[in-house]
């Protein structure tokens, strides 16, 4: 009997790093009878069961897992050559798959990605919108976006934007019949607007600095959120005030439908970053991507 071939082995490692038929077979795109049949005519090749299967959960055994950890590095190699070979056609092709926020989403990455996706029909992007700080190598990403702060040392780091910073708003109406704090410290009898990090699974503690003296100050309220714009929307519908990037809000501040509270206590943030392993910077497509968000000040 022939020996496993490239798909076979590719789709055993889906199986075996999802822990799950249903997907895995949705992460390759086949049917899920087509992807167990071929998990059986695998086992029988190469004679050694790979997987053990109950009604709730799939997971390799011991001879699954060595060879997924034997497969796993060969594959990415294989994949890599072959994107660097689509580099040499007339166009650029391929697709990349990044990991981002809701902010660097919007104010960073799809204005700048709009043109060159126009531009460049046969690379395909795919935007994972979350908050989580996600180990991209593990989840095949391509690269991640976070604040210059966050970036792990062994990454490569571009710049795609200027630094910013958070901001406190609330409405007119909520400032009139609460008052305006002067100090961080008077939020504490404020309903301010929460933000769960979705990283950690706890509440941001609002940072502020002002003449060298740094403060984190833990706010309570009635409403929580783990995205930006639901926060400004509940801050102009008066439920309190919220800590939110100010690029975002500055139309809102500058309409009147929202005040600036406490400003001179808001420090500046690094900017965000595309950060990746050194491995995907040959790809042509990935460049390509790469150039387009590089921060240039004007």
């Amino acid at each position: 009997m022939a020996g496993p071939d490239l798909n076979q082995l590719s789709w055993f490692q889906a199986v075996a790093e999802e822990r799950n038929f249903t997907k895995a077979a949705a992460r390759i795109g086949v049917a899920q009878s087509t992807l167990s049949h071929a998990i059986r005519q695998l086992e029988a090749r190469m004679g050694v069961r790979l997987l053990t299967r109950t009604t709730r959960s799939v997971a390799p055994t011991a001879a699954g897992e060595r060879l997924l950890q034997t497969i796993t590095p060969r594959l990415a190699e294989i994949q890599e050559e072959l994107s660097s070979l689509m580099a040499f056609g007339e166009k650029p092709a391929g697709s990349i798959r990044l990991t981002l926020s809701d902010h660097a989403h919007e104010s960073v990455v799809w204005p700048k990605l709009k043109p060159v996706l126009a531009a460049y029909p046969d690379i395909k992007v795919e935007l994972i919108l979350d908050s989580t700080f996600r180990n991209i190598v593990e989840e095949r990403f391509d690269a991640g976006v976070r604040l210059g702060e966050s970036v792990e040392k062994d990454m490569i780091a571009v710049r795609i934007g200027p630094d910013w910073r958070l901001v406190a708003v609330a409405s007119p109406k909520y400032l009139a019949g609460r008052g305006r704090p002067a100090h961080p410290q008077d939020l504490i009898g404020h309903s301010c607007i929460n933000m769960r990090q979705e990283s950690s699974g706890g509440l941001y503690a609002w940072e502020f600095e002002k003449d060298g003296q740094a403060l984190r100050v833990r706010v309570d309220g009635q409403v929580t959120f783990n995205n930006s714009y639901a926060m400004i929307d509940a801050a102009r519908s008066g439920f309190g005030i919220a800590y939110v990037p100010e690029n975002i809000v500055a139309s809102r501040v500058a309409s009147g439908e929202l005040e600036l509270i406490l400003s001179e206590w808001s420090p500046m943030f690094d900017g965000y970053f595309l950060y990746y392993p050194s491995r995907r910077q040959n790809l042509a497509a990935f460049q390509i991507i790469v150039d387009a968000l590089r921060y240039r000040e004007v």
